[in-house]
């Protein structure tokens, strides 16, 4: 069994490769330095090449506010990249698992959205990965989408780390307090992709650790389990004026993966005590 996995400088690709080692499955782990996912040349030549089983897809353009002015290049590696794959998935005969976000959401409302639910994304981020969803769907047969959220972990920057940082210097820190979704620990999601893989129980997903809260929620906790002082005032995401817009409904309904078998994940809580452990060391 071999599974190649890109994005493996990012959070989540890492993680995937740490659990197919433990898991002694071999990992063929791919970033830009390997391909460009963008260039539909270069990504047959090293898939082929490589000979994989399958392909978690985990490389993607994250920048949201940055994605507004450069919805050229977002488009092109958000979109266009998981086409590029799919295409080779399909002349290989071989299943594709493509990250996704809660952003492909209108994000209103108090509802839990249904992988099954109408999409709808406001900005340029959640339009891409939208359209990277849809060119897997209209290429493959064999396909996973993993929808998720409020990503966290070991390697790279993420609100964790943002929070911990800003504590040593500012007593008071200001945080969205509208926006309601699920934190969500790669090497808990990571753990989930790989069962996954090698099923072959198709279809659209959404994972995220388990429970609800706000970010300034979230970075209470935060500074409650990492002995923190610094007080969170809450603030609207209009008050906040980030350049492109956020969902303020980001809960993902999970109830797919307990009808299929999935173990769903554990409390956002939980994860985050392992996770300030994991960094600590």
């Amino acid at each position: 069994m071999k599974i190649l996995v890109t994005g493996v400088k990012g959070q989540l690709g890492y993680d995937v490769m740490k659990v197919l080692a433990a898991r002694g499955i071999e990992g063929i782990g791919a970033d830009l330095e390997e391909f460009d996912i963008t260039d539909p040349a270069q990504t047959e030549a090293f898939i082929r090449k490589s000979d994989p089983d399958s392909v978690i897809h985990c490389s993607a353009y994250t920048a949201v506010d940055r994605a507004e002015e450069d919805m050229a290049l977002c488009y092109k590696v958000n979109g266009e990249g998981p086409k590029n794959i799919a295409a080779v998935c399909r002349e290989l005969d071989i299943p594709m698992l493509y990250i996704s976000t809660d952003y492909v959401f209108p994000g209103e409302g108090e509802q839990y959205y249904e992988p099954e639910d109408p999409t709808g994304p406001a900005g340029a981020y959640g339009k891409t990965k939208l359209a990277g969803e849809q060119a897997v769907q209209s290429m493959l047969e064999k396909y996973f989408i993993v929808r998720t959220s409020w990503v966290f972990g070991y390697n790279g920057n993420n609100f964790v780390k943002t929070m911990l940082r800003l504590s040593d210097t500012h007593d008071r820190l200001t945080v969205v307090s509208d926006q309601i979704g699920s934190p969500t620990y790669t090497a808990d999601l990571a753990k989930l992709l790989v069962d996954m893989i090698l099923t072959d129980k198709y279809g659209v997903y959404h994972a995220t650790n388990e429970g609800i809260c706000s970010w300034a929620d979230f970075a209470r906790e935060i500074f409650a389990q990492a002995g923190k002082k610094t007080v969170v005032q809450n603030v609207t995401t209009e008050e906040y004026g980030a350049k492109a817009p956020r969902p303020k409904n980001s809960r993902l309904s999970k109830e797919k993966l307990t009808e299929n078998g999935f173990e769903r994940l554990p409390h956002w809580k939980d994860a985050l005590a392992r996770y300030l452990k994991e960094i600590r060391q």
